[in-house]
């Protein structure tokens, strides 16, 4: 039985073939070349990346430096960020691709303003401008916008000039704060305010004050000195107010 159940398995292994040319390849060197020729490469790549690494090193010593020296100079990165940024566009200015793009371009903006239908479009544009000034309505719309212009400016001068002349009186005529008949009279000096019926109402309300401020006085005055029965004489009124 056991001579039965390994039977298709040997039989297996042995008819799977050995591939000897990819195991020759991985010994023998590369077609074309030698052993010799194969090592002498190999030597000269292993000694091209050890330069590489060792420039990296350099380059990394050499921008540490470089830093240093911008953040004693007082550089800042957005400063390196715009020279770059400059650098970068006047390379593309002075660039063949940029000079050949601006040169058609130009050659394109001649062409449409010099073509049929640019020039029929701006004759046609310059119709239209010319009849348009020339209407009726612009005219019209022209001079109402003037007038407006004239009169607003003629009735802000107006205001100005009234404001500037209350001022004035303002100035010449000050508004005393006493209510003397004498202060009252003087600081408005216009007949028809001070035949009004409201002006004559307040002196009416300032007299009546004057006259009760007096009489308390005196009736205090003759409690004091006078003799008996003094008091019954009525007190004497102020001046006319």
């Amino acid at each position: 039985m056991e001579s039965a159940s390994q039977g298709p398995l040997s039989d297996s292994m042995t008819d799977v073939p050995v591939d000897n040319a990819a195991a020759s390849a991985r010994t023998s060197a590369p077609e074309g070349l030698t052993l010799a020729e194969e090592e002498e490469l190999r030597s000269e790549l292993a000694k091209v990346e050890e330069e590489i690494g060792t420039l990296r090193q350099v380059l990394a010593a050499k921008e540490r430096h470089c830093g240093e020296l911008k953040r004693k100079l007082g550089l800042t990165p957005l400063d390196g960020l715009k020279q770059n940024l400059s650098k970068s566009w006047h390379d593309v200015q002075v660039s063949n691709a940029y000079v050949k793009t601006s040169e058609k371009l130009g050659e394109w903006n001649e062409k449409v303003t010099q073509s049929d239908l640019y020039l029929s479009a701006s004759n046609t544009l310059e119709d239209w401008n010319e009849k348009l000034t020339q209407s009726e309505a612009y005219k019209k719309t022209q001079e109402t916008l003037s007038q407006a212009g004239q009169k607003t400016s003629a009735a802000l001068s107006n205001v100005g000039s009234v404001i500037s002349r209350k001022l004035g009186d303002m100035r010449a005529h000050p508004f005393s704060h006493s209510f003397s008949s004498y202060s009252i009279r003087h600081s408005i000096s216009m007949p028809a305010m001070r035949n009004s019926a409201t002006f004559k109402s307040f002196e009416d309300r300032v007299g009546t004050i004057k006259s009760r401020v007096v009489g308390s006085r005196e009736n205090s005055t003759d409690g004091l000195h006078s003799p008996p029965g003094a008091g019954d004489k009525p007190p004497q009124d102020s001046a006319p107010f």
